[in-house]
């Protein structure tokens, strides 16, 4: 990075911040109006290439730093072996997300170096978290601003909050009805249930009472000629006794 290798070392939060847009400029232009130039210059045939991109707004591709370790955190490496093996516009977005985490790493190094401390690094996050990344710019996935999520939720809120105060009425007379139709269903069908199995118990129950009576009226009948029982479970018109006395000359 010959041509870009110029001494910056920004100090506070607003220098970091200028220092990350420069850089982040010159990464969307490569990857943008400037494509066709980058895509020629990651020629897989060469040694690994990096993208670089310099807070004067000035990108180069070129290979990494022979410093160890380098001044500040390098790119990713080999962006160019890539390049053919894949569509044009998956490369393109694989090299912007990559891009992302480089602007991120060296802003970060810049507020670690220099001692940043937690406000300072909050903010020096929430100024970079405005912009939108280099992937959503190349992807043209940028989100809303900030501000209309913002008022729509508040709007979503202040429409809640007016609704509110008719929750604690309506939901019951919403759902009261169904839930006690429900209910009266299922005692139907309980009852109806319960109704068919009592009919087949009592029809039991009654079958069971005639075997009985029938069994207590041969049991208990007497016969008239000998006064002994009937034996149980035959027909008969006399017992043996009767039999015997009948056989009898």
């Amino acid at each position: 990075m010959d041509g870009l290798n110029i001494p910056y070392n920004p100090r506070t939060v607003d220098e970091v911040f200028r220092d990350f847009r420069g850089r982040r400029t010159a990464l969307i232009k490569a990857l943008s109006t400037d494509v066709d130039e980058f895509f020629r210059q990651c020629d897989p045939d060469k040694e690994n290439l990096c993208l670089y991109g310099s807070p004067s707004e000035q990108w180069e591709v070129t290979l990494p730093a022979e410093e160890v370790p380098p001044e500040i955190p390098e790119p990713a490496l080999g962006i160019n072996f890539a390049r053919d093996g894949m569509l044009e516009k998956d490369w393109l977005s694989l090299v912007a997300v990559h891009s992302d985490a480089w602007l991120l790493s060296v802003a970060f190094y810049f507020g670690a170096r220099f001692g940043f401390d937690k406000a300072d690094r909050k903010k020096l996050f929430d100024m970079i978290n405005d912009l939108p990344t280099i992937f959503e710019t190349i992807a043209g996935v940028v989100k809303k601003p900030g501000k209309d999520k913002s008022s729509s939720v508040s709007n979503n809120s202040s429409t809640k909050s007016e609704a509110k105060p008719k929750q604690g009425s309506e939901p019951q007379a919403k759902f009261s009805k169904p839930m006690a139709m429900q209910m009266q269903m299922q005692m139907q069908m309980q009852s109806k249930e319960n109704d068919e199995d009592g009919l087949g118990v009592d029809e039991e129950d009654e079958e069971y009472e005639e075997d009985m009576e029938d069994d207590e009226e041969h049991g208990d009948t007497l016969c008239g000629a000998c006064g002994e029982s009937y034996e149980t479970n035959q027909f008969w018109i006399c017992c043996d006794i009767c039999e015997q006395q009948e056989s009898s000359p």
